[in-house]
């Protein structure tokens, strides 16, 4: 899926002046916070986690785990079709990429190791993502 093929679109000058440098390389350039950084790694309060983009609720702290991975991981998004999942054959692997379904920013991947009913781990990194407690 292309970018330009998300209800929310901006110009790449427009995210870069809206996101901070570091949010703007995970989530419009597809790259990766290092492990054990992220501020929601070991986040487990109450509320939604939403794309740190455009606001969209991605997940609830109910679904949210501890993979032990270095990343915050969740089992499930909060509702069908906000997250679309897209192939990713870079750096010799096959995983499926995972993306905001409004805007199109890079969340993370998606994996068939997760410890839950669902046996899914959303792996996300913590730069594309903000939080609201309820």
């Amino acid at each position: 899926m292309d970018k330009k093929e998300f209800p929310l679109e901006k110009s790449e000058a427009r995210w870069r002046e809206e996101l901070s440098k570091e949010q703007y390389a995970v989530l419009r350039e597809k790259g990766t916070e290092a492990p054990f950084s992220g501020k929601y790694n070991l986040h487990f309060k109450e509320g939604i986690y939403h794309c740190a983009a455009c606001q969209t609720p991605l997940f609830a702290s109910a679904a949210k785990f501890d993979a032990h991975c270095g990343w915050p991981s969740f089992d499930a998004p909060i509702k069908k079709g906000v997250i679309v999942e897209k192939l990713d054959k870079n750096h010799g692997m096959l995983r499926s990429e995972i993306l905001c379904a409004h805007c199109g920013g890079h969340l993370g991947h998606v994996f068939n190791d997760g410890p839950t009913g669902t046996g899914l781990r959303y792996c996300v990194n913590s730069l594309s993502l903000g939080f609201e407690g309820e």
